[in-house]
């Protein structure tokens, strides 16, 4: 993740406050900047390093911050840097890996304004909306929604409906999609390209629409996890190519490789349905119960079909919990 000195929004990108029914600056300084410190020895520290930085949203007076759950996973060390300048410590209290939501808790009090939580659901597509970074209008986006889709990560993740902005943010991981209202319709997740007929490509945000945050809100404060069954994990990175699903990677001492997948196999086949699209692999994985369940498939190698069987896991056993302060 880059360091507040190694990105900026160009000013052509800036909101300007005239151009909203809403206190601009209030709404933005509720957008924190996150710094995290992972142990080397983490599970996702070699895939998404010891040191993480962006945004996340102050949700609750008492500190409470909404952020992107993959900045502070497995985090020891949390810092929140606040629009007046201040550096106060944090915590991790939950991390989602459903929906990809992380909640922190600072560990300090803050005295800054709260964004509150709007509908995501409501929000049309070309609405005009600003994308917040840690430092007000300079590090913020003026931007509208471009489509509102389903959106599937290799990393064995799916968002039903996944809201799309553009222009991006040059640091989007857990920037705040403000609404119309001033209010949180989203966090930040990831930066995407957009193909286009004519001219180059674009660069589009991926946001995680907050409304996937109302139903396990008070499960993630009260024990840190929600209420629902774990899901099955099979511990693979997979893209798709030309309608097959393809393995590019996978997770050190996870399922599938203790099941002896590898790196180029084709999956046919879920429990004997075929599978040709990423939503699809992973919402019948997830349907066959809970994580422990045993996952049969069909698989392509080098000319041959074969039959294998992972016995799945749950991702969270592989992380370290949450440094208690």
């Amino acid at each position: 993740m880059a360091s507040v000195s190694d990105w900026k929004v160009a000013p052509a990108n800036w909101p300007k406050p005239e151009d909203y029914a809403y206190d601009l600056d209030a709404a933005l300084s509720a957008v924190v900047g996150v710094r995290a410190v992972i142990p080397p020895d983490a599970f996702t520290a070699d895939t998404l390093g010891t040191e993480r930085a962006g945004n996340g949203v102050i949700i609750r007076a008492n500190g409470l911050v909404l952020t992107i759950g993959y900045l502070v996973t497995e985090a020891e060390t949390i810092w929140l840097n606040l629009i007046d300048g201040r550096n106060v410590p944090a915590t991790v209290i939950a991390y989602d890996q459903a929906t990809g939501f992380g909640l922190v808790q600072a560990l300090a009090r803050l005295d800054l304004p709260v964004l509150p939580i709007g509908s995501s659901a409501s929000t049309p597509v070309g609405e005009r909306v600003v994308v917040g970074g840690a430092g007000g209008r300079q590090r913020s986006v003026a931007a509208r929604v471009v489509a509102k889709q389903e959106f599937a990560g290799y990393w064995e993740y799916v968002v039903d409906e996944a809201i799309f902005t553009a222009p991006s943010h040059p640091n989007w991981g857990g920037t705040a999609l403000i609404g119309a209202k001033g209010d949180l319709i989203g966090i930040g997740s990831l930066q995407l390209q957009e193909g286009r007929e004519q001219g180059p490509p674009g660069d589009l945000n991926m946001i995680v629409p907050i409304d996937l945050l109302k139903p396990i809100f008070n499960d993630l404060l009260t024990t840190g996890r929600s209420n629902k069954p774990n899901r099955p994990w099979l511990g693979l990175y997979a893209t798709e190519i030309e309608d097959k699903i393809v393995v590019v990677g996978l997770a050190k001492d996870g399922p599938a490789q203790k099941a002896d997948l590898r790196t180029g196999d084709v999956v046919l086949s879920i429990a004997g349905t075929e599978v040709s699209d990423l939503a699809g692999l992973y919402r019948k994985v997830w349907g066959i119960g809970a994580a422990g369940v045993d996952i049969p498939l069909s698989i392509y190698r080098d000319g041959k079909t074969f039959e294998a069987r992972i016995k799945s896991g749950d991702r969270n056993r592989f992380l370290k919990a949450p440094k208690l302060h």
